[in-house]
C-alpha cells in the first residue's frame, strides 16, 4: 500500500547524541545505527518512507523523554525546547510531515506534542500553545511522570485534578497517545531490577500502560470527558486479549461492589468510543504477527486500529513488508488500518499518495 500513515515514530534532540548512543547500547544490536536514525528527521527517514510506501509520518519524542525528569521546572523547559525544535523542522516537508492547513497561514505539523506532566494546568497550556502555534496533531506522553525529591514518585493522570488537562485535549479535538516508559525509582528496584530482561517490550511496557489506561477507565476520566480519544500502542498493551475477563469482572463483580459510581459504560464501549490501538509492534519470532492483528480486529474492530512501525526501534522493512505482503484483510479494513483511520483521527489533509 502506498500512502500508509505511521504515527508512533520517534526522534531525539541532536544535543543528546552521546546520551542517545549510550541509551541505545542497552537494547539495540547496532547502537550507532539506532542513534543516527533517531536523530535524523528528513534524510534517511524520508528515504525509508519512499522505499516502503509510507506517505506521512507523525513524529513523537523518544521515551522516556520528559517523563523521566522529576524536577518540574527542568521538565517543562525540555518539553518547550523539544516542541520548538521539531515544529519548524517538520514544515520543511509539508506533504510528508504535515498536510493540513489549520488556518490560512499555518501548515499543520505531523508531530505529537511533548509535555511535562507535573502540573495539569501547565500541561494544558503547553498543549494549547503548540497546537495553536505549530498545528501539532496531538500529544504523546510516556506513561507516568516521574516526580518527588528523589524521583521515586509517579504522577498518574486519572484523578479529577487532571480534568483541566483533559478538557483542553477535547476542546482542541486532538488525540492523546499514552506511550510506555521504563520503570524507575523504587518500582524498578522492587519489581524489575532482578528481572532486567523483562524490562521494556517483553513485559514492563504493557504492564505500565495497561494499568494507567484502566485507571482512567475505572476512575471516570472517559465518563467526564466522553469525546476524549486515547491511543495506546503495541496492539493494545495486552488489553485486547483480556477484554472478556475484564468485562466480566467489571460488570458482574466490581460494579455491584461500587465501581458503577465512576465507570458508567462497559470496557468494550470505551474501546469502541474512546480508545485506539496501533500495530507497533506485534513482533513474534522476528516478524509482525498477522494472527495477533486478526485477533485484535475481532475484539476491538478494524475501525479502532492504526498502522505504525515504531521506528527506529523497529525497522521500516519489517513493519511495511509485513503489512503490504502478509496481512490478509479485505480491502476496506486494509485501507482503514493503513491510512484512513489515522486520516480521520488526526485530521490529516492531502499528503503524498493519500488517494492511491
Amino acid at each position: 500500500m502506498l500512502g500508509k500513515i505511521a504515527l508512533e515514530e520517534a526522534f531525539a534532540l541532536p544535543r543528546f547524541q552521546e546520551r542517545t548512543r549510550w541509551w541505545a547500547s542497552l537494547f539495540a544490536v547496532d547502537a550507532e545505527k539506532h542513534a543516527f536514525e533517531i536523530g535524523d528527521i528528513t534524510d534517511q527517514r524520508i528515504k525509508y518512507m519512499d522505499e516502503y510506501g509510507v506517505g506521512y509520518t507523525i513524529l513523537s519524542y523518544t521515551a522516556p523523554g520528559v517523563q523521566d525528569i522529576w524536577d518540574a521546572k527542568e521538565a517543562h523547559a525540555l518539553a518547550v525546547e523539544i516542541n520548538d525544535y521539531i515544529g519548524p523542522l517538520t514544515k520543511q516537508h509539508p506533504d510528508r510531515f504535515g498536510g493540513e492547513k489549520l488556518t490560512d497561514d499555518l501548515l499543520g505539523s505531523s508531530s505529537q506534542r511533548t509535555l511535562s506532566m507535573h502540573d495539569p494546568q501547565q500541561a494544558a497550556e503547553e498543549l494549547r500553545r503548540t497546537v495553536t502555534q505549530y498545528g501539532f496533531k496531538g500529544a504523546l506522553v510516556n506513561d507516568t511522570q516521574r516526580s518527588g525529591p528523589e524521583g521515586d514518585d509517579m504522577v498518574f493522570y486519572d484523578g479529577p485534578e487532571w480534568d483541566v488537562f483533559w478538557s483542553t485535549v477535547t476542546e482542541l479535538d486532538v488525540p492523546f497517545y499514552l506511550h510506555p516508559r521504563n520503570p524507575t525509582g523504587t518500582i524498578h528496584e522492587k519489581l524489575w531490577a532482578k528481572r532486567k530482561w523483562l524490562i521494556g517490550p517483553p513485559l514492563s511496557f504493557a504492564q505500565g500502560v495497561s494499568l494507567h489506561l484502566l485507571g482512567m477507565v475505572t476512575n471516570g476520566v472517559f465518563d467526564r470527558h466522553p469525546r476524549l480519544q486515547v491511543v495506546i500502542g503495541h496492539l493494545g498493551e495486552h488489553l485486547p486479549f483480556d477484554l472478556w475477563r475484564i468485562n466480566h469482572w467489571f460488570e458482574d463483580v466490581k460494579k455491584p461492589l461500587g465501581l458503577k459510581e465512576t465507570c458508567k459504560k462497559t470496557i468494550r464501549e470505551y474501546f469502541a468510543q474512546n480508545i485506539w490501538i496501533t500495530t507497533s509492534v506485534s513482533n513474534i519470532r522476528g516478524h509482525f504477527s498477522t494472527p495477533t492483528l486478526q485477533f485484535c480486529i475481532n475484539e476491538v474492530g478494524a475501525d479502532r486500529i492504526l498502522f505504525s512501525i515504531d521506528y527506529p526501534f523497529e525497522s521500516f522493512k519489517d513493519g511495511c513488508v509485513w503489512f503490504d505482503r502478509d496481512v490478509e484483510l479485505n480491502e476496506t479494513d486494509y485501507r482503514k488500518i493503513g491510512k484512513t483511520n489515522a486520516q480521520k483521527l488526526f485530521k490529516i489533509g492531502d499528503y503524498k499518495d493519500a488517494d492511491v
